[in-house]
């Protein structure tokens, strides 16, 4: 007997072959600052001594939109209100995986950051502070998309 990949019922060699893909969202928090610039939020995380804009991974069930509020409320202390879509981000984790994050644009609303263990720290940064201080290329990339937003509204 010959065993074919395609053309198994039980779809086992699909479903090996796929890479589970995690999917997960966040927000990049915008406030007004000192003199009218905005300022936004970016965490801290010591697990990886990285600094990012608050993301996490989906609860089964969960919308984009519901993980994004959440996983800002949870990171940063804030509850915001989405103001909208900011863009994906689609990379490979650290165990391998692929991983795509959608982000929103979003506005503070109340709130106060507390340390934890996952985010130790959160600052309030001009744009041009916090593409400096960001580890990862596409999180810079989503501040050029903060900008252009910004100067067409």
């Amino acid at each position: 007997m010959r065993w074919r990949a395609s053309g198994c019922a039980s779809g086992w060699a699909e479903r090996i072959a796929q890479p589970v893909v995690v999917r997960a969202a966040g927000g990049v928090l915008v406030r007004s600052g000192a003199g009218g610039l905005s300022e936004v939020a970016v965490v801290h995380r010591p697990a990886y001594d990285d600094w990012s804009f608050p993301k996490g991974k989906l609860h089964p069930g969960e919308s984009l939109e519901a993980a994004a509020i959440r996983e800002v409320a949870e990171e940063t202390g804030w509850v915001a209100a989405l103001l909208r879509p900011l863009g994906i981000s689609e990379y490979t984790d650290r165990k391998g995986r692929p991983k795509v994050v959608t982000y929103w644009l979003m506005r503070p609303e109340s709130g106060r950051f507390a340390p934890s263990a996952e985010v130790d720290r959160m600052l309030w940064l001009a744009i041009p502070e916090a593409k400096e201080l960001l580890t990862y290329p596409h999180d810079r990339e989503l501040l050029d998309t903060v900008e252009t937003v910004q100067r067409t509204s």
